[in-house]
Formats: C-alpha cells, sequence, structure tokens
C-alpha cells in the first residue's frame, strides 16, 4: 500500500469544523484507519470511529480501484488539537488480535491546531440617513493582514490594514438593507464576525390585485424580504375578520418569509374583497393588503360572444341591402347582334320587291 495524498496539517478557531483528507493505493486495495493523539505527553494513540466525541467525528471511506477516505470534526475545542494519523494497509493479518501483520501500517500525519476565538464586538449606528457597520475584535488574536465586508456571499469591501477595528458605511436606512453583514479578519485562520441589521417585518403582496373565476382555486401571496424572518403569519379578510385553516375552504401555507393563502371554489358574492396579510417577528410586526375579484365562469366567452354578435350584425345588414337592391336595366347596344339582324331581314325583304315589280 502507498499513499497517494495525504492530510494537510490545519489552524482552526474553536466552534469551528476540520476537514482532514487521505487516499492510498495498492492491490488488494488497502484499508485505511484514523488514529489521534493528543498534546498530553501521557496521552497515547487512540483510533477514532464514525460517530466519536458524542457524534462530532464523521468518517466516510471508499473502496473503489483504490482508497479514500475523509474525517470531520464539527465544535472544535481545545481538546481537539494534536497528530491525526491516516493508516493503510493491506495484509490480510493486519487485524488479527493474535497475527503479527507481515507488513505494517503505513501512516501519514497531519496536525490540528484549535486555537481560542477572540471576541468580536459588534455595532450599528445610524446617523443622518446613513448606517454604520462596525466590529472590533479582543485581543489577543493572530497577525491581521486585512478585512473583508460580505453580505449574501457579496464582497461589499475589502482592505488590507491591519487593526483590529474595521467599520462599513451604507447610504439609507435599516429597512432598506437589513440582513446579515460579515466582518472578515484576514488571519491565519481567518476569522469571522456577524453584524445583523434587523427590522419589523417589511410585508409586501406578490401581487396587490388578483382575479379569479367562480369555482377555482384562488392564491393570494405575500413575502417578507427583511430580516429577520417572520415567525407568525395570518390572514384576514375585510368585514370576516381572522381567516383560519379549519374553515374548510381556506388553505394557509406559511414558510419563513412567505405565506400563501388558498380559497376553494371561489363565489362571486362571498369572495370578492380585499385581504391582508400580517407578519410578526421579535422587532414588531407588517401587513399588507390584496384585492381579489371573482369573474363568472361565462366572463371568458363575452369577448368572443362580442364578436360572434357584430358578425352577425354585418351579415344581416348585407343581406338585407342586397335584397332591397333593384336588378341592373340591359344597355343599349347600337354594335350588337340584334340591330345588324334587323337591317338585314329589311334588305332582303326590298329586294324580292324589285324582282317581282321587274318581272
Amino acid at each position: 500500500a502507498g499513499f497517494i495524498k495525504s492530510p494537510l496539517s490545519q489552524k482552526r478557531l474553536t466552534q469551528d469544523s476540520v476537514e482532514l483528507y487521505c487516499e492510498a493505493i495498492g492491490n488488494p486495495i488497502p484499508e485505511i484507519q484514523w488514529w489521534f493523539e493528543g498534546n498530553d505527553p501521557n496521552e497515547t494513540y487512540a483510533q477514532l470511529w464514525d460517530g466519536a466525541r458524542q457524534d462530532r467525528v464523521k468518517i466516510n471511506a471508499t473502496y473503489n480501484l483504490h482508497s479514500t477516505s475523509t474525517i470531520s470534526i464539527a465544535n472544535l475545542t481545545g481538546d481537539d488539537s494534536g497528530m491525526y494519523e491516516c493508516r493503510a494497509s493491506n495484509d490480510p493479518d493486519r487485524n488479527h488480535l493474535s497475527k503479527s501483520p507481515k507488513v505494517k501500517w503505513i501512516r501519514s500525519q497531519a496536525n490540528v491546531f484549535v486555537i481560542e476565538r477572540p471576541e468580536i464586538a459588534t455595532q450599528v449606528t445610524e446617523s443622518s440617513g446613513k448606517l454604520t457597520l462596525s466590529c472590533n475584535m479582543s485581543a489577543p488574536h493572530p497577525t491581521i493582514t486585512g478585512h473583508k465586508w460580505i453580505h449574501r456571499e457579496k464582497i461589499l469591501e475589502q482592505d488590507e490594514n491591519s487593526g483590529a477595528f474595521t467599520s462599513y458605511t451604507i447610504e439609507g436606512n435599516k429597512e432598506e438593507h437589513s440582513g446579515v453583514y460579515e466582518c472578515v479578519y484576514e488571519a491565519n485562520p481567518q476569522i469571522r464576525g456577524q453584524v445583523n441589521i434587523s427590522v419589523s417585518p417589511q410585508v409586501t403582496a406578490y401581487k396587490k390585485s388578483e382575479h379569479g373565476n367562480e369555482g377555482d382555486t384562488g392564491v393570494l401571496t405575500c413575502k417578507n424580504p427583511s430580516f429577520p424572518a417572520v415567525t407568525t403569519w395570518s390572514w384576514y379578510k375585510s368585514g370576516h375578520g381572522l381567516l383560519e385553516n379549519a374553515s374548510g375552504r381556506y388553505i394557509i401555507k406559511s414558510s419563513g418569509n412567505k405565506t400563501e393563502l388558498r380559497i376553494l371554489k371561489l363565489d362571486i358574492e362571498q369572495d370578492t374583497g380585499d385581504y391582508f396579510c400580517n407578519g410578526t417577528n421579535s422587532y414588531g410586526t407588517g401587513d399588507a393588503t390584496v384585492s381579489l375579484r371573482v369573474r363568472s365562469r361565462l366572463a371568458a366567452l363575452w369577448p368572443f360572444l362580442g364578436i360572434v354578435a357584430e358578425v352577425l350584425v354585418l351579415v344581416t345588414i348585407i343581406f338585407i341591402y342586397e335584397k332591397r337592391r333593384k336588378p341592373d336595366e340591359v344597355p343599349d347596344d347600337d354594335d350588337g347582334g340584334s340591330a345588324p339582324l334587323k337591317s338585314n331581314a329589311t334588305n332582303h325583304k326590298d329586294k324580292n320587291v324589285r324582282q317581282r315589280n321587274a318581272n
């Protein structure tokens, strides 16, 4: 057996996680094990299993053409610092309790250093239409080589300053820029702080006006784009009060920053009107209005019926006009066929008379 990838030493902060990777090749395919030795001088190597350390240790291994294994440890503490060893062997007697293996396990080691996470004091101040977000890291802390400000995985600003204090300014008010912002300290390891701009729900309707046909299902939707998420959603109807799932015709589905009201078998008289969605979180409440119009099932046919009526009226007018119109008179034609025939007949008669007189 031989290693083609070995685990790498790493530095991590308490409460972070770490992942080590090991890959070995051989014929037959070797087995991989993980072992650990702490920093205590009296501590010896102990094998690690999936689910160890109160289920904080996870080990995944695959054996296909060659061996690969990954160990990950979550929610690190100072006791997780030490030497991690990846062992590989394809000796048939490698796990025999009495026989010694013919070939010893090959080993690859990596150190994991878990250091105490420094505290970061965060603050949000609002003045003159501006928001100022700040982070200040307490000592002791590792050497800082720069800062970043990140929101929704987008880098807003970065620098190469080495100070423990960093700030970021936003034009506008809290309601427009609520959310989770991160101040990142470039160090070994990287250190992140979190600044929250929290406001009451800024509820908006997906559509301010909805239309539905009688007998169909109506769907009204509201959302909350602000932070933190809504904890409780409720729906009301003008002149009706609170709407509940238990009523049978109303189905309300809410999840975090979105809520949906479904109205079964829409009725023109009963369901037309204004509906109000209300969202609540720990900072207050917010609401929006959705107007619902219910149309008759035949409403979609009215444009078609109107066109048909117009065509019928037009055809009727044309028909009446054609019926009342006089037939055209036959025009005179001097050069036509009848006149020449009449003239020939007369000439022939005169010729006969002249012949009789001559006789």
